[in-house]
């Protein structure tokens, strides 16, 4: 990478939405403040949009609905990719790289599913890649994971990663209402998308659970390698038994070092203890917890997304790539020196809750225990409600110690086929227990 001299550091931005618009504002108002953290002019000299149409404050000179040309002008240092998806993003990323320019991108899914590419590409050219803004919006988790960590072993990461699934969460705990009516309040408020699925059903958490993983872990780790289950299953009932236990149901991204060494990374709506500092992360706010041997315990909070947050980010990430084309170097790339395998899903251990409806009969309990036994699980609690209706059944709530999820599986498979279960049985994970 060659030194700048005196010239500025000059932008390119790749979209100009909700975030883009936000960046692009903040590198105009907060010029000489910029300057004098880099040592130079930053310069936004293009913007690449869809659709070129008046954004108030921005000169329209700037835009342009040719991306790919914008990302080979000679006159452009930093690439910042805010387009998202897949396509042009992953082409448009690697012709920057190859032209030799740094990118900043807050693209979760293109990184947990073209990391690996991208990286090599960015180690080839001596260029920089930073993506602070694509895990937690405002959050500064990546650089910690990737810089100040280093030198630890972390053992586990886990997280509330996506503040449109907390938020529901969190109005179905403190104001009882359904999944449904706490979707449609965060639609309206611009929390949810019109089209929500990535959010609810988890994707959009393990996207970013595979980008953790791999900093944390020293590997590389897929969005196929994420187990990955939403929200959208949660009822009140669900809410009732976790607050009976002393706990909140939160969306966990969870990675973790299983006996065997390898890799348990994914994503499901967990029991989190009252205790526990992820169950009092309210609203659309994200939160990573982080446990290394040395270190210990750490916690990182704050805002998960919105325009302003995530351009924090965005721009923290364009001051540091900006100061190493500067100097003339590249900061710390991808460090995957490591292959420990992911965890069968089968083999995946946790505390469980299983909650069911049971004929109100003796011997039900005791068949329900045997059957776990089988399976070598133990029972930690029990409650047992009478249900409203003419027929004679009582809701039962079971929690357990830690056991493998192959084993909770076949036990449900049982109890379903036995006869003493009516309808379907209710499986949620129990953090720490």
């Amino acid at each position: 990478m060659m030194k700048l001299g005196d010239a500025p550091v000059r932008l390119a931005l790749l979209g100009c939405g909700v975030v883009g618009s936000q960046v692009a504002r903040l590198v105009l108002e907060q010029a000489g403040d910029l300057q004098a953290r880099v040592g130079r002019p930053l310069e936004l000299v293009g913007i690449g949009v869809r659709q070129v149409r008046e954004r108030p404050g921005i000169d329209p000179s700037l835009f342009t609905t040719d991306l790919a040309g914008l990302v080979e002008r000679d006159d452009v240092d930093v690439v910042v990719e805010l387009i998202g998806g897949i396509h042009p993003a992953q082409e448009l990323v690697l012709a920057a790289i190859q032209s030799g320019k740094s990118v900043v991108t807050a693209n979760k899914a293109l990184l947990a599913e073209h990391g690996p590419e991208i990286y090599h590409a960015a180690r080839l050219s001596d260029v920089d890649v930073f993506y602070e803004a694509a895990v937690a919006g405002a959050i500064p988790i990546i650089r910690p994971l990737r810089e100040s960590l280093v030198g630890d072993a972390v053992t586990a990461v886990k997280g509330i990663v996506n503040g449109t699934t907390n938020y529901i969460l969190d109005q179905m705990h403190t104001h009882g209402v359904s999944f449904a009516s706490a979707l449609a309040e965060a639609q309206e408020l611009g929390y949810a998308e019109a089209d929500p699925t990535a959010d609810v059903e988890g994707h959009d958490a393990a996207a970013k659970a595979a980008i953790l993983a791999s900093l944390a872990f020293h590997t590389r780790v897929r969005l196929s390698d994420v187990a990955c289950e939403g929200i959208t299953a949660v009822t009140t009932d669900d809410i009732a038994a976790a607050e009976s236990m002393r706990c909140v149901i939160k969306l966990l991204a969870n990675c973790s070092v299983s006996p065997d060494g390898t890799l348990a990374v994914g994503v499901a709506p967990t029991m989190v203890p009252v205790e526990h500092p992820l169950a009092s992360i309210h609203g659309a706010y994200n939160a990573v917890f982080v446990e290394s041997v040395n270190a210990g315990r750490l916690m990182f909070m704050g805002p998960g997304a919105g325009g302003s947050p995530t351009a924090s980010a965005v721009l923290g990430d364009v001051v540091t790539a900006a100061r190493n084309r500067v100097r003339g170097v590249a900061g710390p790339g991808e460090s995957a020196y490591t292959s420990p395998g992911i965890t069968d899903p089968a083999l995946v251990v946790s505390a469980y809750y299983l909650a069911m409806t049971v004929r109100d009969e003796p011997g039900v309990l005791a068949r329900v225990a045997e059957a776990m036994a089988r399976r070598g699980m133990s029972i930690a609690t029990v409650r047992q409600e009478q249900t409203d209706g003419e027929d004679a059944t009582a809701r039962l709530g079971i929690t357990t110690h830690r056991a493998q999820d192959g084993d909770v599986r076949a036990v449900v498979a049982e109890l379903l086929e036995g006869g003493d279960v009516q309808g379907e049985v209710r499986v949620l994970r129990v953090e720490g227990a």
